[in-house]
C-alpha cells in the first residue's frame, strides 16, 4: 500500500510539474514565437530546472506539440460535457450547441493565451506537429457533429445541412469571435458575448421570431 501511495504521489508531482510547464510555455511562446522562445526560458518561467522540462518532454517541439494536445482535449472535453448535460436536463439539440458555445467561450476566456497559439498554428503547414493538430481539432469538431447528426436524426433539424462544415463553421465562429472579444472588446463580458452568438445560432438576427 506504501508503494502504491508512493507511486501516486510521484504521479501527481509529475502531472503538476507538466502543467506548470505547460503554463510556462504556452505564455512565453503567445509573447515571443516559438522560435524565440527558449528551453532555459521555459523552464524558468515554470520554476523549474531544465534539466527538467527534458525528463519530461524530448525537446521543444515535443513539449509544444504535447501542449497542443492537451489544450484541445482540455476544449473538446469541456464541449463533451456541456452536450452531455444539456442531454440529462431534457434539453433539445439547439440547446446542446448554445451549450457548447458557452462552453468553448468559457475555456478561451480561462485559456486566452492557448487559443490565440491554436488558431494561429492552424493556419501553418511547415510544423512537425501539424498531423497531431489535425487529429485533436477533428476530436474536437467531431463532438459537434455528433450533436448535429443527432438533431437531424430526431428532425429538429434540416436534412441538407452539411453536417461536417456546419460544426467547423460553429467551432470556427466561437474561436474568432472570443479572440475579437479578447482582443478588441475586452469590456464586454462573457454573457454579452455568449448571447450575441446564441441569437446568430437560433437564427435570430433578423427580427422575425
Amino acid at each position: 500500500m506504501e508503494s502504491s501511495n508512493a507511486a501516486s504521489g510521484g504521479s501527481t508531482r509529475r502531472e503538476a510539474t507538466r502543467q506548470k510547464l505547460y503554463e510556462a510555455a504556452v505564455t512565453l511562446i503567445a509573447e515571443q514565437g516559438f522560435s524565440a522562445t527558449t528551453v532555459d526560458e521555459i523552464a524558468e518561467r515554470a520554476g523549474v530546472a531544465k534539466g527538467t522540462v527534458y525528463y519530461n518532454f524530448a525537446s521543444k517541439s515535443v513539449l509544444f506539440e504535447e501542449l497542443l494536445r492537451h489544450g484541445v482535449e482540455l476544449l473538446t472535453a469541456s464541449l463533451r460535457e456541456a452536450a452531455d448535460k444539456t442531454a440529462r436536463d431534457g434539453g433539445s439539440k439547439v440547446d446542446a450547441l448554445d451549450a457548447m458555445i458557452r462552453a468553448g467561450l468559457v475555456f478561451i476566456d480561462r485559456y486566452p493565451s492557448f487559443t490565440q497559439l491554436y488558431v494561429a498554428e492552424l493556419w501553418r503547414t511547415n510544423r512537425a506537429w501539424q498531423s497531431t493538430l489535425m487529429v485533436v481539432r477533428q476530436q474536437a469538431v467531431a463532438v459537434v457533429e455528433g450533436v448535429l447528426r443527432e438533431g437531424v436524426d430526431n428532425g429538429e433539424f434540416s436534412e441538407e445541412i452539411d453536417v461536417q462544415l456546419t460544426a467547423a463553421a460553429l467551432v470556427g465562429m466561437v474561436l474568432v469571435a472570443a479572440l475579437d472579444w479578447k482582443s478588441f472588446q475586452p469590456e464586454r463580458s462573457l454573457d454579452d458575448v455568449h448571447s450575441a452568438l446564441s441569437r446568430l445560432l437560433q437564427g435570430r438576427v433578423s427580427g422575425r421570431h
